[in-house]
């Protein structure tokens, strides 16, 4: 197990660009998302991301698989895929519970895991399941604390902790993760509330499809962090193709932004566009929910031209 070769290079070099994509536990049942996992891990994704949900926003009556014991699963069943979740809910955990995790995860995978976090801005979702009614200033800031105490649970040492909102006495994390240090990547566009976050504690900054028309802005508040940027993308598999693609995908993703449809040139002008601006790392959905031939369609015609 370890890393794809492909990320072992954009890790060490600085040069390659890695894929990523997002396969949201929704409508699909366990075995259609884990056979569109290895099919992506066959086809050469370097990464597969799933969501962390008690509901899924907007369509809160549909089947969701909770999100860390799915990627356990999908763990178990690959060899060379990284793992990760955009982005893990803050309120949902405590920081020593979501540190075990995630370093149980990093060893069952043999150093496979990618750790997305974010402050919780559904407010409706955590309103509902009762978890916090803090407004979203006090959320920041527990993520802030969160990621000081990973930091110290990952070093495998006993710690003290005294913070605001968490307080540890004599606390240690073992195992430690195999990766020192877990990536760590923070999505999201708020310049207050977020942008300091990543600025402080992230390798990645992950760059939402809702702000990539605000991604010259952003990507100056993101260093020293990397970028990665989500896309949704409707890849039509011919150009006689194209119009019923575009189509279907405005209907799924058209209120989202950062929306690429057309074939496998046009996406990939657009992509070539965005690693021409900073970008290392794409994590794409696509408007068929991934299946195996989009996936390979994708890493044959797409990836290389990028």
């Amino acid at each position: 197990m370890g890393d794809h070769p492909a990320l072992i290079a954009f890790r060490t070099l600085g040069r390659v660009t890695w894929f990523g994509v997002f396969v949201p536990q929704l409508r699909m049942s366990y075995p259609t998302i884990e056979a569109r996992v290895l099919a992506a891990e066959d086809a050469g994704f370097d990464s597969v991301w799933f969501m962390d949900h008690l509901w899924a926003p907007a369509a809160n009556d549909a089947d969701t698989l909770e999100g860390w014991v799915l990627a356990s699963a999908i763990a178990a069943r690959t060899t060379t895929i990284r793992l990760g979740h955009l982005v893990n809910c803050d309120p949902f955990r405590h920081p020593a519970v979501l540190a075990k995790m995630a370093a149980t995860l990093d060893v069952i995978s043999g150093g496979r895991l990618e750790l997305g976090l974010g402050w919780g801005s559904v407010a409706a979702e955590l309103h509902a399941f009762g978890i916090t009614e803090a407004p979203a200033a006090e959320r920041s800031a527990r993520l802030r604390e969160t990621l000081l105490v990973l930091g110290k649970m990952f070093r495998g040492e006993p710690f003290d902790f005294d913070g605001r909102f968490v307080s540890l006495r004599g606390a240690i994390g073992r195992p430690v993760p195999i990766q020192q240090p877990i990536p760590i990547h923070i999505g999201g566009g708020g310049v207050r509330l977020t942008m300091p976050l990543v600025r402080e504690f992230a390798q990645f900054w992950n760059c939402p499809s809702y702000a990539v028309d605000r991604f010259e802005e952003l990507r100056t508040l993101a260093a020293p962090a990397r970028i990665t940027m989500q896309r949704p993308i409707g890849l039509a598999p011919t150009a006689a193709a194209r119009e019923e693609v575009d189509e279907l995908a405005r209907r799924r993703f058209g209120a989202w932004g950062g929306l690429v449809t057309g074939t496998a040139e046009e996406v990939a002008a657009v992509l070539r566009a965005d690693v021409a601006r900073g970008v290392e790392g794409f994590v794409v959905q696509f408007h068929d929910f991934a299946t195996p031939e989009t996936l390979r369609h994708f890493m044959r015609e797409v990836a290389p031209a990028v």
